[in-house]
């Protein structure tokens, strides 16, 4: 052929079309459009179930990895083998899972009827600590008991489930008896009794503790309505003990002159304060990896208890760091969610003071790891190598997940796309039939359930 030596046509030069490009107002529709499809999938009736299960899920997950990772070399230290505090955590989430399913099983009424038992059994054993031979003191804090070899437990973190369930039980019967209106009855007995619970708790010297059971009580208190006359004087009176608190022990002094610190200082009272910084600070971006942390061999104290975001940090860098900030985020934003869309006033009161407990202690924890508040000797919730501490908290996410549930729009999306999700005990069969009739009149109460944005 001619213009080809070797008998082969010339290519073929096909022209590629390009899509025209769109207008403003196109890519304004278009941003508008995924603005509206985003905030209806957010508005889903199972938006805070699915929140609160992925985002403590993932969040023990991760703990678990960055426990394991973070206290390899304490218990070489300590001569025990690597795995020790994993074994002990990964057991501790096992129980708790188990605490997780049950309480997210259990109808209102049973979490009602646990409320004063819970209360009755933490006052006990927070009492117990002290009494010699039975309390035992770990880094200067007495509010600890031993049952035997290497298995302890902190009543004080059970404490925190005892007032979230016993304060909610009392300011729904309050409130269902028009009571709340008085301030008399909005204080007593609640403030009384969470004033002794403080005391318990300051006994044994543990003022972490002390703030999160604080943070509840003024978050309950919100929840009630308490005016803001009422809310400045309780709030005054817990501030000013807290200063003489601090005014009387030189460890809290030094404590907070530690805040923001960039040197150990004399004596290296600010040492893991600094060093904590030092781990966020090599971190980068991606952080150096995972198992990489230079600061948790031997120079930052605390390494898979108190201080495990820096670890995090400097293993997995900003990113890292970023990803849990998210999941507890989006942890309190379904804890508000649930609290907000419910009529029922215990699960309002309980999903309040739970999400109050988990955000304030995050809050105390990050914010001490980043030098932006004092250590307050408080553990990362769901996070944190402590079995204590785990085993309440996870109770209490079975909680919300248990109140996201019985939402009347979560009852029927999970009607329709569970036929056995509301079969009713004793009955031969399903209260979800498969029929056309009854599945059309599901998708109308869900419907109905949901908001008027969504339909």
């Amino acid at each position: 052929m001619p213009g080809s030596r070797t008998g082969r046509r010339p290519p073929v030069q096909r022209t590629v079309r390009r899509p025209p490009a769109l207008s403003r107002a196109g890519r304004d529709n278009l941003v508008r459009r995924f603005h509206t499809r985003a905030r209806k999938a957010w508005d889903r009736p199972l938006t805070a179930y699915y929140l609160i299960f992925g985002g403590s899920l993932l969040i023990t997950v991760l703990g678990l990895v960055m426990v394991y990772s973070a206290s390899q070399i304490t218990a070489l230290q300590m001569s025990l083998p690597g795995s020790f505090f994993f074994r002990k955590q990964f057991l501790a989430a096992s129980i708790g899972a188990v605490l997780l399913f049950v309480a997210s099983r259990m109808p209102v009424k049973l979490h009602r009827g646990l409320a004063y038992p819970i209360l009755a059994v933490a006052v006990f054993l927070m009492a117990l600590v002290q009494v010699p031979g039975i309390g035992m003191s770990v880094n200067g804090n007495q509010n600890w008991i031993s049952l035997g070899g290497s298995f302890q437990i902190q009543p004080s973190e059970f404490g925190k489930l005892a007032l979230v369930l016993w304060s909610a039980d009392l300011l729904a019967r309050k409130q269902e008896r028009n009571l709340l209106a008085q301030w008399k009855h909005m204080l007593v007995p609640l403030v009384p009794v969470a004033f002794m619970l403080l005391g318990l708790i300051m006994l044994g010297g543990d003022m972490g503790t002390a703030i999160i059971l604080t943070a509840i009580l003024f978050g309950l208190l919100w929840l009630a309505g308490a005016p803001t006359r009422l809310f400045v004087g309780v709030l005054s009176i817990a501030a000013t003990l807290g200063v003489i608190l601090i005014k009387t022990s030189p460890n809290r002094m030094a404590r907070l002159q530690c805040i923001g610190a960039t040197d150990p200082g004399p004596g290296d009272a600010c040492w893991q304060a600094v060093h904590g910084i030092y781990a966020l600070a090599s971190g980068g971006i991606l952080g150096s990896g995972l198992g990489a942390s230079v600061e948790k061999w031997g120079q930052l104290p605390e390494a898979h208890t108190d201080f495990i975001f820096a670890v995090t940090g400097e293993e997995l860098g900003l990113a890292g760091t970023l990803s849990v900030l998210a999941l507890f985020a989006a942890l309190g934003y379904a804890g508000i969610r649930v609290a907000g869309r419910t009529e029922d006033p215990f699960v309002r009161y309980a999903a309040g003071g739970v999400t109050t407990w988990i955000t304030a202690q995050a809050v105390i924890n990050i914010g001490a790891v980043l030098g932006l508040l004092p250590i307050a000797g408080v553990p990362l919730p769901l996070f944190s190598y402590g079995g204590s501490a785990l085993l309440p908290t996870m109770f209490a996410i079975g909680l919300l997940i248990a109140f996201a549930r019985d939402e009347p729009a979560a009852r029927a999306a999970l009607a329709m796309r569970h036929p056995r999700f509301g079969r009713k005990r004793g009955s031969g069969g399903s209260a979800f039939d498969r029929s056309p009739r009854r599945w059309n009149t599901m998708r109308r109460r869900a419907s109905a359930a949901r908001p008027s944005g969504e339909r």
